[in-house]
């Protein structure tokens, strides 16, 4: 891709992780943040660009332009396949959108890019972008917890949410760092700066092979 950062680092987790905060962390210490929910969030405001198309494949969730996103969630993850329906209108672009924020003078001038998605294992139009992945670690019940008491989503429906997602063991089988989140906050901020100089360095070190690779290309 032009104008791809030197270092692409994503970062994952399951759902009420804390994926969220870490990447506040990251980019406090100059990482240059995407993050892919968000800009599906942005995509689904009032009118936003997949309102339409979202109406004319789940009639009943839009109202006036408005999307009800409980009622929408309630029928995603209650049929895989009808999951499957929204990720179809909704991965294309969110795809496009991350590529052009990772394209863009500011990612290219930060220490390294964090790419915070969700389903990162799954999707492998994610999963080629990168060069490393961090998983925000923490147990199913704690997630279930979380998210029930801070989004006020029924526990059931946090349980068929983790059951569409990868697997906690096999999120820990595929990335190279891991942060532990079951405990405070000061505990995530100091997993983050013994991360951070790590990254910062093999971000160097990525620098320095594709100016050789570049120069041997001129010769």
């Amino acid at each position: 891709m032009s104008g791809r950062p030197n270092l692409v680092v994503g970062l994952t987790g399951g759902i009420g992780s804390g994926k969220s905060s870490a990447a506040a962390y990251f980019g406090a210490r100059g990482a240059y943040v995407v993050d892919a929910d968000a800009l599906s969030h942005q995509l689904t405001i009032p009118h936003g660009p997949a309102i339409d198309p979202i109406n004319v494949a789940f009639p009943g969730v839009v109202n006036e332009g408005v999307l009800d996103r409980p009622k929408l969630r309630e029928i995603v993850f209650s049929e895989e396949s009808q999951r499957k329906r929204l990720e179809a209108i909704l991965h294309p672009m969110v795809g496009e959108a991350t590529r052009a924020a990772m394209s863009s003078a500011e990612a290219r001038s930060a220490p390294y890019v964090i790419l915070m998605v969700p389903l990162l294992f799954e999707s492998r139009s994610y999963a080629d972008r990168i060069d490393c992945a961090v998983l925000v670690d923490v147990d199913e019940v704690e997630q279930v917890q979380r998210v029930s008491t801070t989004r006020s989503v029924p526990a059931e429906t946090v349980r068929q949410i983790i059951a569409a997602q990868m697997p906690r063991a096999e999120r820990l089988l595929r990335t190279q760092f891991v942060i532990d989140n079951s405990g405070s906050r000061q505990s995530m901020e100091r997993q983050v700066d013994t991360l951070h100089p790590v990254l910062v360095a093999n971000a160097q070190r990525a620098f320095s092979r594709r100016q050789m690779i570049g120069a041997g290309a001129e010769q």
